[in-house]
């Protein structure tokens, strides 16, 4: 889980990362995030001597924003849970917004990051899973169902790796950072080796390292492809723990993508310019944004570009799968 308090425009006040006990089911997860959130308050008022504004939380999985419900979160054990109508009651009736993981980064990159001013992007998050965003004109488009997005569970190799999804050949299963952490671990020997080695062994020259990598990013360009023929982005942001590999991954994966296209508009690639914050920080936009009336980012139009001013603090937790 990961922490912060924000102030106006989005300044991190204070930042606090806690393990998820998932070990122990789904109330004890549900539990540490309710009381982490306690936490935060606690260390706003001892800080900034008063309470916070708002509170906003991003979670992994299917999330119906409008609802404040977590419908369903593999990570996390959970099925329909209210958790926006909890947080409220635990901060003592704080206004509350809820989203999804990745769609709340990618509302913070639509906002601050590499998507400002971009009308129309597609944010890719490279992490324990893939996920993805879809920006349109300042806000994230969560959906009918609240499962827009979810690029990390399209088929590309049908017939392979069993994903977490009950499907086969699935792109999460090849081009998140764990499974290229998996695979590099099972290519060089080594059990302790994740992607973040995988990426210094390309940058060597390894030819085992070069082989894993490729495939993944030939699977990741299999799977962009199909997006970008469907939503037509200006731009692909890439971001989560594998993109910090940087060029490493987006200078093969610009030729992957150009390979592919055949009356396609080839999108810019760039890199998230919020790293590991994105998702507090999205959180942050969702909280502030619920003080006021109206839709909210995910389903409404465009949104006001800084949060209302207010000399209090805006407190944040969210957890990332």
């Amino acid at each position: 889980m990961k922490a912060a308090l924000l102030g106006e425009g989005g300044t991190v006040l204070h930042e606090a990362r806690r393990a998820t006990p998932r070990e122990r089911g789904p109330r004890a997860a549900l539990s540490a995030v309710l009381g982490f959130a306690d936490g935060l308050r606690a260390a706003g008022r001892e800080r900034f001597g008063g309470e916070p504004a708002a509170a906003g939380v991003a979670v992994p999985g299917l999330v119906d924003e409008a609802g404040g419900t977590v419908r369903f979160s593999a990570n996390l054990g959970w099925r329909d849970v209210p958790l926006r109508r909890l947080l409220a009651d635990r901060l003592d009736g704080l206004p509350v917004g809820l989203g999804h993981d990745v769609r709340s980064g990618g509302l913070a990159e639509a906002r601050q990051g590499a998507g400002a001013g971009v009308d129309r992007f597609l944010f890719v998050a490279l992490g324990t899973g893939v996920s993805g965003a879809i920006g349109i004109e300042g806000r994230v488009e969560g959906g009918a169902h609240g499962g827009a997005g979810e690029i990390g569970h399209l088929v590309v190799r049908p017939g392979g790796e069993q994903c977490g999804c009950g499907q086969r050949g699935c792109l999460e299963t090849l081009a998140s950072a764990a499974a290229v952490g998996r695979a590099w671990s099972a290519a060089c020997g080594d059990p302790a080796a994740d992607a973040a080695d995988a990426a210094r062994a390309v940058a060597a020259g390894d030819p085992r390292a070069v082989a894993v990598w490729q495939r993944a990013v030939d699977a990741l360009a299999d799977g962009l492809i199909v997006t970008v023929t469907l939503l037509d982005p200006a731009t692909v942001i890439v971001g989560g723990g594998l993109a910090e590999a940087g060029d490493t991954l987006l200078t093969p994966l610009r030729k992957a993508l150009a390979d592919r296209v055949t009356f396609q508009r080839l999108p810019t690639v760039v890199p998230a310019a919020l790293g590991d914050l994105a998702g507090c920080l999205g959180a942050g936009i969702l909280a502030w944004d619920s003080r006021r009336p109206g839709p909210g980012p995910q389903t409404g139009g465009r949104p006001a570009t800084a949060p209302p001013t207010s000399p209090r603090t805006t407190e944040v937790v969210t957890h990332e799968g």
